[in-house]
């Protein structure tokens, strides 16, 4: 005999899925996750930060004395998307500045991956949490209107606190969502800057070897 549809309803509804604690739980583990990769990535390009300005002036007045080695061994002593990159293409300068400009390109890819490295973490809670939430605020709501269709003259105030709580759900999704949107958008904008900082490396020493024919020695 098949099911009535009022059956199988009330089949779901007694499964433990249909419940919104565990979506309480899972938001939990979420921000957990959330504060994990933020400050993860703080320390990560705290450690990685430079005094560009300063770096790019030294950097410049070796190669306008032609003393690649020294400007190699500046580059070396941070380890940061900057350097790095810079440094691939500058040890490769004896090959000309299209084999230089091909090494920081590839230099470039891989540093700039490092460092946007658990950033879709963040990007993934941003925009999917709320959701999270919301369906646990559902769930909440139709267990509570379950027990109000049992007795609808007792239930009526355990209802009203069962849609309470079950708004919690959607509150926590949100608070999960918005630090992780802005810790995204400034760990963005921190790779972007690097990035343009590499370029405007890059370029300096591109110039130069244009300029020397490719022929300066270390």
């Amino acid at each position: 005999m098949t099911p009535s549809p009022e059956g199988l309803v009330q089949k779901l509804l007694s499964l433990p899925v249909f419940r919104s604690e565990w979506v309480l739980w899972l938001l939990l583990g979420l921000s957990l996750l959330s504060v994990a990769v933020m400050v993860e990535r703080w320390i990560f390009y705290r450690r990685r930060k430079i005094d560009f300005d300063s770096l790019r002036e030294e950097f410049t007045k070796h190669l306008d004395k032609g003393d690649f080695e020294a400007a190699a061994k500046l580059l070396a002593k941070t380890d940061s998307l900057e350097t790095n990159v810079v440094l691939a293409g500058l040890r490769g300068y004896a090959k000309g500045p299209e084999s230089v400009e091909d090494l920081l390109t590839g230099a470039m890819s891989r540093e700039k991956s490092f460092y946007e490295r658990r950033l879709p973490i963040l990007a993934t809670l941003a925009s999917n949490s709320p959701y999270i939430g919301l369906f646990g605020t559902v769930l909440g709501i139709v267990r509570a209107f379950k027990d109000l269709s049992k007795d609808i003259a007792s239930a009526s105030s355990g209802v009203m606190a069962g849609i309470a709580e079950a708004l919690v759900a959607t509150a926590i999704g949100l608070l999960v969502a918005i630090p992780a949107v802005v810790a995204y958008n400034v760990f963005k904008g921190m790779v972007k800057d690097a990035v343009t900082n590499t370029e405007s490396l890059s370029r300096i020493l591109l110039a130069e070897l244009k300029a020397a024919g490719g022929d300066k020695g270390a």
